[in-house]
């Protein structure tokens, strides 16, 4: 895709923004720090203050007052002139007119759009799922995707008699979740359709550890295991598998992936793969719409392919990118994925993408600290760190800077993990 430059930023040209998460948020402010004078519009269908994401499985599930952490403090929007309109759905863009429709009939224009819709939770057709509610007709079956999800879940195990939970699906959400129902107390199952949790994104190296780890928490992790139904007696709720196996619960959370909500850039003809196809500075095949976040697939340089990012980190780079091009036309600095993941007293990072690699050197400090480096041949792909800060930021440099590493110092624990002992200049 071709880079298309946008016309001189004059006072009165409107950016609208749909969607106020990590990726939205992140835009309108760093636009108009940026020092763009024009309108800034910020749309989303969720009616609470923009808020962090992440921390609903973990900190906010935990915690007694289930309250969400705001990404900016409502006042923080009226100084910086930025229009934030909450509880709006959009159901349409109109790209030869220029402007967006929303449910309740309204039409705004724009001079610049940006698509920040990112995901929404995959709920398969499992028969006998939508059936799952208590005794007031009240669901008891849930993603986790927003601050109203994590209250649902929270007030579902407060009520809960047994406390018993289960969770289809072994990826990070559920696991997390897990980790935070196994520290409230909570009789906790995981049923995972693969031969092992998080198989499509990490090693069986990894897998291992995090499958022994929630077993000896109390986890009962059951693998290679598909839920065709749920069946319902007066009080109690059963997630029947294929072999016909059944676990009892009170509430199901169901964490088996996503879908993009692509919806918008259908109406508009954008161009789609694997989610809305962006170029370097996150346009969309029309050079007034861009686009950022889960919903996007873009061409990684450092990686040299085509890749969609269920990421935070992902969101706000590209927030950045975006805002810095409309402003001041300037190019980007390629970004390196990274993730984490906090589950019980474990802390993961994890730093670029390791699909490809053909090597792992593990790195065990002690059972509690350790990491993994991918590698395809000599070429360091990514690293996996657990409870090892300095492993991920050695990691993190030598893949920016497409740096050697020594592997044979690496696996050597008798030389300390340094940049001056590790890193091949």
């Amino acid at each position: 895709m071709q880079n298309t430059h946008t016309e001189p930023n004059l006072l009165e040209q409107s950016v609208v923004v749909i969607g106020a998460s990590h990726g939205g948020v992140n835009f309108a402010f760093t636009l108009r720090q940026q020092g763009w004078l024009g309108k800034i519009t910020l749309l989303d269908s969720d009616p609470e203050l923009p808020y962090h994401r992440p921390p609903l499985s973990k900190k906010t599930l935990q915690s007694d007052d289930v309250k969400s952490t705001p990404l900016k403090v409502e006042k923080a929007y009226t100084d910086s002139n930025i229009d934030l309109c909450l509880g709006q759905r959009v159901t349409a863009i109109n790209k030869q007119s220029k402007t967006i429709t929303l449910k309740c009939g309204k039409q705004i224009a724009f001079h610049k759009l940006v698509i920040a819709t990112g995901c929404s939770p995959f709920i398969p057709p499992i028969k006998g799922l939508i059936d799952t509610v208590d005794d007031k007709g009240n669901a008891q079956y849930f993603a986790m995707r927003t601050h109203a999800d994590a209250v649902a879940i929270k007030t579902a195990l407060n009520k809960s008699n047994d406390k018993q939970v289960v969770i289809i699906g072994g990826g990070y959400i559920g696991l997390e979740s897990a980790s935070s129902f196994i520290k409230l107390g909570a009789k906790v199952t995981v049923i995972e359709k693969q031969q092992s949790i998080l198989s499509r994104v990490t090693s069986a190296v990894m897998s291992d550890f995090l499958t022994q780890l929630h077993i000896s928490k109390g986890v009962d992790l059951q693998t290679a295991k598909d839920v065709v139904q749920i069946k319902h007696t007066a009080n109690k709720h059963y997630v029947v598998c294929s072999d016909g196996t059944q676990y009892p619960a009170d509430f199901i959370l169901v964490g088996v992936g996503v879908r993009l909500n692509t919806e918008l850039a259908v109406t508009a003809e954008l161009a789609l793969e694997q989610g809305i196809k962006v170029n370097n500075v996150c346009q969309t095949s029309h050079p007034d719409i861009f686009s950022i976040g889960d919903c996007t697939s873009h061409f990684n340089k450092i990686y040299q392919r085509w890749i969609r990012l269920e990421s935070v980190q992902n969101a706000v780079e590209q927030a950045k990118t975006a805002a810095q091009f409309l402003a001041k036309n300037s190019e980007p600095v390629p970004a390196l994925p990274w993730f984490w993941s906090d589950q019980y007293e474990y802390k993961l990072q994890i730093v670029g993408l390791s699909q490809g690699y053909n090597e792992i050197v593990v790195r065990e400090e002690s059972p509690e600290q350790f990491s993994l480096w991918y590698f395809n041949n000599d070429t360091l792909l990514c690293v996996e760190a657990v409870n090892h800060a300095k492993a991920y930021v050695l990691g993190t440099q030598a893949i920016k800077q497409n740096i050697k590493v020594n592997k044979r110092i690496l696996s050597d624990l008798a030389t300390p993990l340094a940049k001056q002992h590790l890193l091949e200049t």
